[in-house]
């Protein structure tokens, strides 16, 4: 039961990690005014890749917010768990 919780909480902290970054996209594409696929093809090749997907990781403290809220805190533990994933790989992104 405990082990679903946290797997739910770590699938959350994915998801919104995802939307995270699909907002951040969004946002400086329209603030560039270039289409979402040239601003993702800059962001590769100016390797701010990183940076983006840091910045998509904001989602993951209203989520872990709002289970703490709740009283969910294993799924909050889930959340932290996707975060803490979501950093060590941008650490070993930015590092090759």
């Amino acid at each position: 039961m405990i082990r679903k919780e946290i797997f739910i909480g770590f699938l959350v902290g994915l998801i919104s990690n995802g939307l995270g970054i699909i907002a951040a996209l969004l946002l400086l594409s329209s603030y560039s005014q270039l289409s979402f696929n040239t601003t993702w093809r800059l962001a590769l090749s100016q390797d701010n890749l990183g940076s983006i997907i840091a910045i998509g990781g904001i989602l993951n403290l209203l989520s872990f917010f709002l289970f703490l809220r709740l009283k969910r805190d294993y799924r909050a533990k889930g959340v932290l768990m996707a975060t803490v994933c979501v950093a060590i790989f941008i650490l070993i992104y930015k590092l090759m």
